[in-house]
């Protein structure tokens, strides 16, 4: 048997030496957050009680498995089947976009300032549902989350399901396309249209980072220019939006005036958030 301290000391070295010198501070973090998935409690406050505290068997091989996971170049999120998402944990895997901290710019954007009890919103592209799970979570509106893939679909019902005990609202999951006009034309007039589509040019599907090559391509790629989406939903849901009401769109760093011409070419004065690191990152607009 190893000490926690040793084999956390050795996961780190691995991790280390596998990225750039700029990564140390991730490979400690990500060590730790093996660790601690490995024996089950927070790896630090476990060391700091006891510096000298054997691993057994089964923790150190499930310490490694991961390990040689993450070298590999998968995201711990898929290693670990789940993330944490704007204080609720979601069930994530191969075939559905891992959740990021950028998208809770859009989310705090709705909640704290738009979202009202009773409200119908719409989330489109939902993937793992963390939009539009995070948003029934602070009011009573009834949410349809749409999403074109089967298999992020089953992930999608699946956090429904997971969070169902800490929601306020009602969450449907509607498997379909969104650029569909026949959906469109079908589905419910809404107060709020959110989402956050594929955007990624085709020039950046050449160059992925290592980890993002894990997750779907259909959760990525936004068409040649990246705007695909953007023009289609825009285009055909702005109908589906009550008078008055918000569409409101995670972007990429990049593309903040070119959707926001799209918003004004259907008659919405568009504005423009920045994210915590000041890019810009939200584009809405009300109808």
């Amino acid at each position: 048997m190893v000490s926690l301290k040793a084999l956390y000391d050795s996961i780190e070295a691995k991790l280390t030496a596998a990225k750039d010198d700029n990564d140390v501070f991730e490979a400690r973090y990500e060590a730790q957050l093996i660790v601690s998935r490995a024996i089950g409690a927070d790896y630090r406050f476990t060391v700091l009680r006891d510096p000298d505290v054997a691993a057994t068997d089964e923790q150190d091989a499930a310490a490694q498995e991961m390990t040689l996971r993450r070298l590999s170049g998968e995201p711990l999120q898929y290693i670990f089947g789940e993330w944490d998402f704007y204080d609720l944990t979601f069930a994530v895997g191969e075939g559905v976009l891992i959740p990021r901290q950028d998208t809770e710019t859009l989310v705090e954007l709705v909640a704290d300032n738009y979202l009202k009890d009773g409200m119908v919103c719409a989330d489109l592209c939902s993937g793992s549902g963390c939009i539009g799970i995070s948003l029934s979570r602070r009011c009573k509106t009834e949410m349809y989350c749409y999403e074109k893939s089967d298999k992020a679909m089953e992930y999608l019902r699946c956090n429904i399901e997971k969070n169902k005990y800490k929601l306020s609202g009602k969450v449907t999951a509607v498997l379909a396309d969104v650029l569909d006009e026949k959906i469109v034309e079908a589905a419910p007039m809404f107060d709020v249209i959110v989402s956050n589509p594929p955007y990624l040019t085709a020039e950046e599907m050449t160059r992925l980072q290592k980890e993002v090559a894990f997750e779907p391509e259909m959760a990525l790629f936004g068409g040649g220019d990246g705007l695909d989406f953007y023009r289609g939903i825009i285009k055909l849901w702005t109908k589906r939006l009550k008078s008055g009401g918000l569409m409101a769109f995670e972007i990429g760093e990049t593309q903040a005036e070119a959707v926001a011409g799209l918003f004004r070419e259907n008659g919405i004065e568009p504005k423009v958030l920045k994210d915590y690191c000041d890019n810009d990152r939200v584009v809405y607009g009300i109808k």
